[in-house]
């Protein structure tokens, strides 16, 4: 499978309009890969917070309109990484999206794990409480956001759902850049899977990000890891490993905890 992951740059200069049709023309751009996967809250900034209320969006709005045709228009598997999701109901959440080739919507995750301590994000925005799982053609996907990385259980149910590939967007702060390759690979290790890492770059409210998109195979080996600028990572994922990993040092059917 070709994963492609497009850590994109939030400049709070660029109009959320300008991006998001830039964002569908970088999509479009990687035909002849089988997935590719966006950053966290890409279109207004995971630390703008000012901006979240005004940005919001439904499942139907531009962002989500934009990235299927993107979708459709490269024949990929699109994980158009976050949106801020307004819930008429409810709610803002942190929400993930995740379109086939032929463009349809087929799954959404909101973001479980809150950021901020008491403020920004972990105040604003409303708790998933699924962890969610996408069946592709060749392998399942597992769903997580950024801050997720810190939480391996979910990671585990995740593993207990059939996961072969983690997919896990982000907008990671440049100052924690070590924590953020040091779980991405955590995370691969224990659970014997592939982590695709996707970030943003740039800064935004001021706050830099870390960038460095990284792709870990089961083992824990680094495959790709963009630098600070905005850039596309494109990896061949030989899919088969993870059986072979799994087979070959068995550590996760020696699990005692949690099954």
């Amino acid at each position: 499978m070709r994963a492609s992951l497009i850590q994109t740059a939030v400049d709070p200069e660029e109009p959320v309009a300008a991006r998001r049709a830039r964002v569908a023309e970088l999509v479009r751009a990687q035909r002849g890969s089988d997935l590719v996967v966006l950053p966290e809250l890409w279109p207004v900034g995971a630390f703008a917070y000012e901006s979240f209320a005004a940005e919001a969006e439904t499942l139907d709005g531009p962002t989500a309109e934009a990235m299927s045709d993107a979708a459709r228009d490269a024949g990929v598997w699109l994980h158009a990484g976050s949106i801020c999701e307004r819930d008429p109901e409810g709610p803002l959440y942190n929400t993930s999206l995740v379109f086939s080739p032929s463009g349809d919507l087929v799954r959404t995750y909101r973001k479980i794990h809150r950021f901020g301590f008491d403020k920004g994000e972990a105040v604003m925005m409303g708790a998933g409480s699924e962890a969610v799982t996408v069946r592709l053609p060749e392998t399942t996907l597992g769903l997580a956001t950024c801050y997720d990385l810190r939480f391996p259980e979910l990671f585990r149910a995740l593993v207990d759902q059939g996961t072969e590939v983690f997919v896990v967007p982000a907008g990671w702060p440049a100052k924690r850049r070590d924590h953020w390759t040091l779980f991405a690979r955590a995370r691969a290790v224990e659970n014997q899977a592939y982590v695709l890492a996707c970030g943003t770059a740039g800064t935004h409210a001021g706050v830099e990000q870390a960038g460095h998109s990284i792709v870990v195979d089961p083992w824990g080996e680094v495959l790709a890891e963009a630098g600070a600028d905005e850039e596309v990572l494109t990896v061949e994922l030989d899919l088969g490993r993870v059986a072979r990993t799994r087979e070959d040092f068995p550590a996760l059917r020696d699990r005692m905890l949690g099954r």
